[in-house]
């Protein structure tokens, strides 16, 4: 906070970090591209004294920033960036694990989106399941009908989607009470130890970059739980193959829990991994097992590896452990 009075339209303040990569780049183009709101609205705020550096206000929405800059600007800039509803897209694939009258399990490919979101607003999972599924619309939040928890971007896997509304304050509940059971499989950098062990640690937003996740004394509280398979040699480089488990669901909790332990996910870059997967990380959403909200029986589900991340492995050389458990 910068001391000075604030107008009360302003709001929450939000801490905002100029990466690096937006060195050389205007105030309003780059507060635009962080937030997702207009460069127009940037422009308004800016010229409105509510975008600051520490005590002083940057009125110029032409200033060229040098990348690294730590501002103050209204939370409310988020809101433009708020998605509409999601409209049906039979264009987008969806593939379909598992259905019945209350819900559908699909595995979902990587680099699909699950929901609209800020700089995501069509061809989602969710675009596509509305095309097949009609009903779901009316399901859940109107923004993700039927989602009761998502995956990242780059991770593929099991998703159960709710199809009735008593299905999804069910699976709901199950998600806020940690019964369903999410496992999956992760490849990281290293090898990791011990053997295996729980990951604990709150997780809040990072204004370092857009998007990024961070443990944080502020944040959510999170507990993720991995077992070593095996350990293989990659490029000359040792790696490890886990199996996780969350007990809760924060945002990217898998990989900032593991790279905040030492041990970055394959591939991502983000969360300081130095292997170049394209816009892939080592990350699958292997098991799903849950009460099912009609009978109330455990069902579980399983989705095989897929080709690229099966591909990986293959031209690993297994130096500890065993892959055989992949094949169960």
């Amino acid at each position: 906070m910068t001391g000075r009075e604030q107008p009360e339209a302003d709001g929450e303040l939000l801490a905002l970090e100029i990466p690096a990569s937006l060195a050389g780049t205007r105030l309003d183009r780059a507060l635009s591209m962080l937030t997702g709101c207009s460069r127009a609205r940037a422009a308004a705020e800016i010229a409105a004294e509510r975008v600051r550096e520490g005590e002083r206000p940057l009125t110029s929405k032409s200033l060229v920033l040098r990348g690294g800059e730590v501002l103050e600007v209204p939370e409310s800039l988020l809101d433009e960036a708020l998605p509409q509803a999601p409209a049906p897209d039979p264009g987008v694939e969806v593939r379909v694990v598992h259905e019945d009258e209350s819900v559908i399990v699909v595995d979902k490919a990587p680099g699909q989106v699950v929901h609209p979101g800020v700089g995501n607003s069509t061809s989602t999972l969710v675009s596509g399941v509305l095309a097949r599924y009609p009903e779901v619309a009316a399901v859940g939040n109107p923004q993700r009908p039927g989602i009761v928890h998502r995956l990242d971007r780059p991770t593929s896997g099991l998703l159960v989607v709710a199809r009735t509304q008593d299905a999804y304050e069910d699976l709901s509940s199950q998600m806020r009470e940690h019964s369903a059971r999410r496992t999956y499989l992760a490849l990281v950098e290293g090898r990791i130890e011990p053997v295996k062990a729980e990951l604990e640690g709150a997780i809040a937003k990072s204004f370092k970059g857009f998007g990024a996740m961070e443990l944080s004394a502020q944040g959510r509280y999170a507990r993720t739980r991995y077992r070593r398979l095996a350990v293989l040699k990659l490029g000359g480089e040792e790696v490890s193959l886990l199996e996780v488990e969350l007990e809760t669901g924060r945002t990217h909790q898998i990989r900032v829990h593991l790279s905040a332990h030492g041990f970055p996910v394959y591939g991502d870059r983000l969360y300081g991994g130095k292997a170049d997967f394209g816009e892939r990380i080592f990350l699958h959403a292997w098991r799903l097992a849950f009460a099912h909200p009609a009978s109330g029986e455990e069902v579980e589900f399983k989705a095989p590896l897929p080709a690229d991340l099966a591909d990986l492995l293959q031209r690993a050389e297994l130096v500890e452990g065993s892959l055989e458990s992949l094949g169960s």
